[in-house]
């Protein structure tokens, strides 16, 4: 029994998957943080830029502020309207209003101008709450130190939001990196057993002989890739049959999802990048699974990389809430985290050419994996050297060559 406990304690201990599986609690400490950060600001991502907007001259800007910071704390936290904004009017307030509602980059969820006692409120159709708020601010307001002020009477007027909202950019953001993430998750890390079988069965050193390694380690990419390709598409069928059922009502809430591409140029870099990170992901995780020798290796590598996959999640959700920050070139242009990210930037940004640079960016990085694990195995596990670069090479000379 002790003999037998001890075997397993070497076989398990003793090896360089341990390491990984060892440190794995920092790791699952750290990305939880990254984790929480990245899901708390996307959630918050439309409503940071959401705001009211109230069109006052500055002699009523002082009571204004001031009666809103009193009503705000009549709400809970999470049920307060969005910012206040106070602008300054100008010669045609309608106009004025109509242009505040259209203005990209902030989504307006209402404006108020005219007389402060008699006022207008532009609000979408959708945003009653909002009107209602602006409505008792300008109570508020006319009654502030007055005991015989006037009733408030507000005229509302439906004003439909703008095409592309900074809501659903967001939303569509973090819907195609979420996407992404849970499709790899669930698919990229079966590519990693894959070379435990032909090494115990001594088929790969017949393959090696036969081909390059570099192509043995690209097919069984490409074909695990097919595999996860037969999946989505048998899922995505019948996902399309289903939504012919929605409700209309869940209908109109899924049609404010708007991605600043648009649509059908969003569908094909959604496939796009789901392939990259597919193809980035797979091809490290084969590299990596290609030195494990057993199952309990290969069971043992599980844990690290899911925890990579999680952390390429976290990185890319927080890049699409801030799509032009530092962090999101980052995620962008680190290899692992671009396909996620850059899924994330189509919905938050209509240019076209930086999804072509990021694509062939990451086709390099495939390459390279994939050769880098070729070189790794055939020096590690084939301990067959893997000779010199062949720009290095020098023809042999035919005389000693026989």
């Amino acid at each position: 029994m002790l003999t037998i406990a001890r075997r397993d304690f070497i076989a398990t201990v003793f090896t360089p998957v341990f390491l990984l599986f060892l440190f794995a609690p920092a790791l699952i400490g750290g990305m939880s943080t990254i984790g929480g950060l990245g899901a708390a600001s996307m959630a918050d991502g439309a409503a940071d830029r959401a705001r009211l907007v109230v069109i006052a001259p500055p002699p009523l800007a002082a009571i204004l502020s001031r009666e809103d910071a009193r009503l705000r704390k009549l709400f809970r936290h999470d049920e307060r309207p969005s910012t206040l904004s106070i602008v300054a009017p100008q010669p045609d307030p309608a106009a004025q209003a109509r242009a505040l509602m259209g203005e990209q980059g902030r989504d307006t969820d209402a404006v108020l101008y005219g007389p402060i006692d008699r006022p207008s409120i532009l609000v979408p159709a959708r945003s009653r709450l909002t009107g209602n708020y602006l409505e008792a601010l300008a109570q508020a307001t006319v009654s502030a130190g007055r005991p015989d002020a006037v009733v408030v009477s507000a005229t509302r007027i439906a004003a439909p939001r703008p095409a592309v909202s900074l809501g659903g950019q967001h939303q569509s953001g973090f819907l195609a990196v979420f996407g992404i993430f849970f499709l790899t998750l669930f698919l990229a890390g079966q590519v990693v057993g894959t070379m435990a079988e032909e090494r115990n069965n001594k088929v790969i050193e017949v393959l090696a002989a036969a081909v390059p390694l570099e192509a043995v380690f690209g097919g069984k990419l490409i074909g695990m890739f097919g595999v996860a390709v037969l999946f989505v598409a048998f899922w995505g069928t019948v996902l399309g049959q289903v939504a012919a059922l929605i409700p209309p009502a869940i209908a109109a809430d899924l049609g404010t999802l708007t991605p600043a591409v648009g649509g059908p140029a969003f569908a094909i870099l959604f496939a796009a990048y789901f392939s990259m990170a597919y193809l980035l992901l797979g091809s490290v995780f084969l590299g990596i699974g290609a030195q494990a020798s057993t199952m309990r290796e290969i069971q043992m590598l599980s844990l690290p990389i899911t925890l990579v996959q999680v952390g390429m999640f976290a990185l890319a959700s927080a890049a699409a809430r801030l799509p032009n920050s530092l962090l999101a070139r980052v995620a962008e242009i680190f290899p692992l985290s671009s396909p996620f990210a850059m899924a994330g930037r189509a919905a938050n940004s209509p240019e076209i050419w930086p999804h072509l640079l990021a694509l062939g960016w990451q086709a390099l990085w495939v390459a390279l994996f994939i050769t880098v694990g070729a070189r790794l195995f055939r020096r590690g596990v084939l301990q067959s050297g893997g000779g010199r670069p062949f720009w290095r090479r020098r023809p042999r000379d035919p005389i000693s060559a026989a």
